[in-house]
């Protein structure tokens, strides 16, 4: 089977709604201010966002709500085409305890990472059927070490299962990931040095 080309698939997407009359609403999750930010930058010309920042990975509590202050700053300093706002979540641990328990010892990039793609990712397709939204996405396939295949399947599953549309994409592409990182130096952003769970906390400090 050939292997689909989500950013091509985006930009064929955002080709078409360029010459929309009505500029369409983006319930997009993010995981972290420096990840949103060339998504941001590269999406705002084409739709109105929210950023639902639900994140219940990330451990310790001090550390996700350093996060949050960060990717609220961001929004409020950036200069979007459209705008942006925020739909803020409360840290809930204890969802991702639920769909961690048994796999603790599964290394990075495994089932539990894939877990928690589904966890956060449904919450961002709930939000969307709720709020009346047009498309919802993730920031997550900005990174390297994230399966954006495995994103995408999860998102066209829960966009089938919600009656929302899910918006294709692989950011890491088009130098998406470099231009976060400039964009991080430009606004000063704090950029973490693990994903966020305990368990990649864990995996980076062996030796």
């Amino acid at each position: 089977m050939q292997k689909r080309n989500y950013q091509k698939e985006l930009e064929q997407l955002l080709h078409q709604l360029s010459g929309a009359p009505k500029v369409p609403r983006l319930l997009l999750h993010s995981c972290c201010a420096p990840c949103s930010s060339y998504v941001l930058e590269y999406l705002s010309p084409y739709f109105a966002i929210t950023v639902l920042y639900y994140n219940p990975n990330i451990s310790p509590k001090e550390e996700y709500e350093h996060r949050k202050a960060e990717q609220l700053r961001l929004i409020a300093e950036g200069d979007w085409k459209n705008p942006v706002t925020v739909l803020d979540c409360d840290w809930d641990g204890e969802a991702f305890d639920a769909i961690s328990r048994g796999l603790e010892d599964v290394p990075e990039g495994g089932i539990r990472c894939f877990s928690c793609y589904e966890l956060r990712l449904r919450a961002a397709a709930e939000a969307a059927k709720k709020g009346g939204y047009d498309y919802f996405a993730t920031t997550l396939s900005i990174s390297p070490l994230k399966n954006a295949q495995k994103l995408n399947e999860i998102g066209e599953a829960l966009a089938e299962e919600y009656g929302i549309p899910h918006l294709p994409s692989d950011f890491k592409k088009k130098e998406g990931y470099k231009r976060s990182i400039e964009l991080s130096r430009i606004f000063h952003l704090y950029r973490q040095d693990y994903c966020g769970c305990i368990y990649s906390k864990r995996q980076r400090n062996l030796p």
